[in-house]
């Protein structure tokens, strides 16, 4: 683990290697899972003040579980998170043809209709964030379904902390990710190679 500011990070960000590869996956972390993705109650608020632009966008079977339970639910965990249709598909989950899906916030904000992206942890994935009372984690999930981008990701020598460097910065601030990218400098001129290779 890495400790940058009040965070502690984990060393698979800085070692494993990731790039998206949607051509494979098809977007399958929108879909898979046992919840939706967590949110904070300030992205609640923001989702349900742009849900009039996206609502025709979503699949009628999400528009029905909107319109019934609202946009997010407590969890088992206890944790807010995006509704879900079918136990599996988020609410804003879209498929195109040949099964590829995207998100509709995102798709909107893409096209200048919306102001928001799409919730944090979306972007941040595979990265999960945990609170607790002294510091933040900050880990990297590794799931079956991301294969394709850790593969492909090698292919390309993009690093998980390079490849998410916008929503890092999202979440953390561009200060908190200088530091973690001379942390990693510093760590990569010491064990060249990294643990994972």
């Amino acid at each position: 683990m890495l400790e940058i500011q009040n965070t502690l990070v984990s060393l698979d960000l800085l070692e494993r290697y990731f790039c998206c590869d949607l051509d494979k996956c098809l977007g399958e972390c929108c879909i898979e899972g046992d919840a939706g993705a967590p949110i904070t109650e300030d992205e609640r608020r923001q989702i349900e003040d742009i849900l009039p632009e996206i609502f025709d966008d979503l699949m009628p079977a999400a528009q029905r579980e909107i319109k019934e339970h609202g946009v997010a639910y407590i969890d088992e965990e206890g944790d807010l998170v995006t509704s879900i249709v079918d136990g599996r598909n988020c609410v804003f989950t879209c498929y195109e043809p040949g099964g590829m899906c995207h998100c509709a916030i995102e798709r909107a904000f893409r096209q200048g209709r919306v102001n928001f992206m799409k919730p944090v942890s979306c972007h941040l994935y595979p990265v999960r964030v945990k609170e607790y009372a002294d510091f933040t984690a900050v880990n990297f999930h590794r799931w079956k379904i991301c294969h394709c981008a850790e593969v492909l990701g090698r292919k390309l020598g993009v690093r998980a902390y390079k490849f998410l460097k916008e929503p890092l910065i999202r979440r953390f601030g561009e200060e908190w990710y200088d530091e973690l990218d001379h942390t990693a400098d510093e760590y990569f001129r010491q064990y060249p190679n990294g643990v994972a290779d």
